[in-house]
């Protein structure tokens, strides 16, 4: 017998509330990307390259964002996809994961060859567009910030402004460096410091989407203590066949069959049961199977 509610209707609309913003920050960084780039072959600084490489990909998450939304809403009224396309935002997120790790794996690669062939750069122009960039990072930031508590994705493209803006910062750092004292290494060495800085972001981030892909338990969830309330519900005998998955971000779905105790109202059973898993543990969808009780032990280990 199933039980909870649907709450694809609920992270929609916090997804629509966000999307004026998402296209805001989205203009906001194509622009941005586009002057970067065509800025650092015009100066030859690999710090100002790996920042626009970087705004790339920032470009390219928000727009699996904002195509995530979309495909989700138009998914509602098919009967074959019972829970929507929540989760190509996880999709999108794996995906900008790894664009992003290729990037600064590349700066790095790029950055360690510089070491030994130091190139000289413009640092006039390459300061002037690290601070548009940096005023550029600081909207998209603000932009984003809000939505990034509700989405996964976003929470991605929110990392990846975040990281453009303190990359900005080591730009503008390298270009005042390079045209004070004329130290050439000082490009190379930021894009280090812009690499370094991503990847461990990233990898969370991967992680993250990687979890929720393959329906492991959320991290923040003690699923022992889960079965444990379950078993306190009154009339209920046995937790069996307990699983619990994230669809998609803000959304923990959970299973499970209840073994009751002869002459137990089935339906206090549900209500008592979804209540705790609501206010305990924050699960608002769950299917619960009611059965009678076989097993003479209780509450006792289960095998799967």
């Amino acid at each position: 017998m199933g039980a909870g509610h649907d709450h694809g209707g609920q992270l929609q609309r916090a997804a629509d509330r966000h999307r004026g913003r998402l296209w805001a920050a989205l203009g906001v960084l194509v622009t941005l990307m586009v002057v970067e780039a065509g800025a650092a072959l015009f100066t030859g600084s690999l710090a100002l390259l790996s920042d626009a490489g970087h705004m790339f990909t920032d470009v390219l998450g928000i727009g699996m964002a904002l195509a995530a939304i979309t495909a989700a809403r138009r998914s509602d009224d098919d009967p074959q996809r019972t829970f929507g396309l929540y989760r190509l935002e996880v999709l999108a997120a794996l995906a900008n994961a790894v664009l992003l790790s290729g990037v600064a794996l590349y700066v790095l690669a790029e950055s360690a060859r510089r070491f030994t062939d130091p190139s000289p750069v413009l640092a006039g122009p390459m300061l002037a567009v690290a601070t548009l960039g940096l005023v550029a990072n600081l909207v998209a930031f603000a932009l984003l910030r809000s939505a990034a508590r509700e989405s996964i994705n976003m929470r991605g493209a929110y990392v990846e402004v975040l990281g453009d803006l303190l990359g900005s910062l080591g730009v503008i750092v390298a270009a005042g460096t390079i045209e004070v004292t004329g130290w050439w290494w000082a490009d190379p060495v930021v894009a280090v410091g812009i690499g370094l800085f991503i990847l461990p972001r990233t990898w969370r981030l991967g992680r993250a989407a990687l979890r929720i892909l393959v329906q492991a338990a959320p991290e923040h969830l003690d699923v022992p203590a889960v079965r444990a309330r379950l078993c306190r519900v009154p009339g209920v005998a046995d937790v069996h066949d307990l699983h619990v998955w994230t669809l998609t971000s803000g959304m923990e779905v959970a299973s499970a069959h209840l073994a009751v105790r002869p002459g137990t109202e089935v339906g206090d059973v549900l209500t008592a049961a979804r209540s705790a898993l609501h206010e305990e543990f924050r699960i608002d969808h769950a299917t619960l199977q009611v059965e009678p009780d076989a097993r003479p032990d209780g509450c006792g280990s289960t095998d799967w």
